[in-house]
């Protein structure tokens, strides 16, 4: 059997999936700064026969990446965003420039929907991207994630400091009021890019795909229709693989 090795190589965290022509053999996350650990953990999973790589941390995660898939024959594809790739148009002004990782999601979340929809990503930064009913990306936003925006009001402001909190809709203490200000700003601009989509396509009867490790902080206080997939960029470049005949033979 020939397994297909997919890697997210996100900014904080690595995930990895086995895929054997039918399911998910394996999957896995790691830290970037415990990458070191997956030498180990893949020393116990058959051979792949072709990987494919979405890397946005940068060279040194390159770099280290490359160092850990020396123990098997493979070539590791790289992949970037691309002009039109597996039904999906990309109307970036440079659609090289667009996050590897952003596109794996938006092919992936074709694939499973096949119409409009919104496209979010939930880890260091927030990433809400839109897709037409005819497979267009159209655009999308960036900002801080849950835990950047806590950390910029705290190095920013002198008398605030990172605690604790919770969500409250009337918050009585700094800590709740800093949580639940990050919870509206988050849910605030992801209700306005479905309120945008929506009326560019004519319908609020959207879906909105989410994913990443803050998902499960944002989930809920999110009003519009919504459904989680843990591993959606694996399952984008599942995709991609598939279609591409030179990453799997």
């Amino acid at each position: 059997m020939s397994y297909l090795l997919a890697i997210d190589s996100g900014n904080t965290t690595i995930k990895w999936g086995l895929h054997n022509g039918n399911d998910w053999h394996e999957r896995g996350i790691v830290a970037q700064n415990q990458r070191l650990l997956l030498s180990q953990i893949w020393q116990d999973v058959p051979e792949p026969s072709a990987i494919i790589v979405s890397n946005v941390a940068g060279s040194s995660a390159e770099a280290a990446l490359l160092n850990l898939f020396a123990i098997w024959k493979a070539i590791p594809h790289w992949i970037s965003a691309t002009a039109y790739q597996c039904g999906v148009r990309n109307h970036y002004s440079n659609p090289a420039q667009l996050g590897s990782d952003r596109w794996a999601a938006l092919i992936a979340a074709w694939r499973m929907r096949q119409q409009g929809c919104l496209v979010v990503n939930v880890g260091t930064a927030m990433t809400v991207d839109t897709l037409s009913d005819r497979g267009e990306f159209l655009g999308g936003i960036i900002l801080p994630g849950f835990n950047l925006m806590k950390q910029a009001l705290a190095n920013q402001t002198a008398l605030l400091t990172l605690k604790e909190g919770r969500f409250q809709d009337f918050p009585v203490n700094t800590a709740d009021a800093i949580h639940s200000g990050v919870v509206h700003a988050l849910t605030g601009a992801l209700d306005h890019m479905y309120t945008l989509l929506s009326a560019n396509l004519g319908r609020d009867t959207l879906n909105c795909i989410i994913s990443g490790g803050g998902a499960a902080l944002l989930l809920p206080y999110i009003k519009i229709p919504t459904m989680i997939v843990d591993y959606l960029v694996l399952e984008g470049l599942k995709v991609i693989a598939q279609e591409k005949s030179e990453i799997v033979q």
